[in-house]
């Protein structure tokens, strides 16, 4: 279950798994999602520090925050209120964007960073779409381009209890708000990528119709030194589609394996 944890005060939602070095993942805009099978095969190799984005969960969200700033600073907090040290980052889509936020600020507390699929950055043209306009599309629009396989993403809101159905329209009010305008992205972020000075890996679904592999190579141009690699069979979503394979990646990178 999750606990309710103080900070920059507020109160976050963390769920709290494993034991070992200390692994900070910041969740997706769908949320964390922790009944799925991936929390429980990264908490076999790590604690792993899960905290729900205010606005999600029981997370509060004052109305005094509303940028991915914000949650960059945050989580800082959160890091130095747990007195974390040599800790892995990582984040998913919108957390990746946060995790990205952090790493340019201050990585004192970490000593690896693991970006899977994350939204962030422009590197297109003032016209071109590098990430989909997720809110503006009918959900099955949506599901086929975040879903290698949609029919594993797929959600019965009718089983849904009223509660739970009530916290995802929360949780994506949220997401609206932080990424809004502009549109998923802070358009001086990828200027500042030069900045983070940790080993970096890049986690990819082959299938992200959301932000594409080739999307993906502008990160990994943008951060010294960092790694690229491609989840087959995987969309938006690896951690999720396809988790052993997640799990199995970051763990090698962790351990400073270099893929065959």
């Amino acid at each position: 279950m999750p606990t309710t944890t103080p900070v920059a005060g507020m109160t976050l939602d963390v769920v709290e798994r494993g034991k070992g070095q200390a692994l900070l993942f910041l969740h997706a805009g769908e949320g964390l999602e922790p009944q799925k099978p991936w929390l429980d095969l990264l908490a076999a190799h790590y604690r792993v520090i899960a905290p729900a984005h205010p606005g999600y969960g029981r997370s509060e969200l004052p109305g005094w925050m509303s940028s991915v700033e914000d949650l960059a600073y945050l989580y800082l907090d959160l890091a130095a209120r747990m007195e974390l040290e040599d800790a892995i980052l990582a984040g998913a889509c919108f957390g990746g964007w946060i995790a990205a936020e952090m790493a340019v600020r201050d990585t004192r507390r970490f000593s690896r960073l693991v970006l899977i699929d994350p939204l962030g950055i422009k590197n297109g043209g003032v016209h071109d779409r590098d990430i989909a306009d997720m809110h503006g599309m009918p959900r099955e629009a949506y599901m086929k381009l975040a879903w290698a396989d949609p029919a594993k993403g797929a959600i019965d809101y009718a089983a849904m209890p009223e509660t739970e159905i009530a916290a995802r329209v929360r949780g994506r009010d949220a997401f609206a708000l932080f990424g809004w305008k502009p549109y998923m992205h802070n358009p001086r972020l990828k200027r500042w990528l030069h900045r983070i000075d940790l080993p970096t890996l890049l986690l990819w679904g082959a299938q992200d119709g959301i932000v594409t592999p080739a999307y993906g190579e502008g990160w990994c141009d943008a951060i010294p030194d960092a790694r690229l690699e491609i989840i087959p069979q995987a969309g938006h979503f690896p951690h999720w589609e396809q988790p052993e394979q997640f799990v199995d990646r970051l763990a090698a990178f962790v351990d400073g394996k270099v893929p065959s």
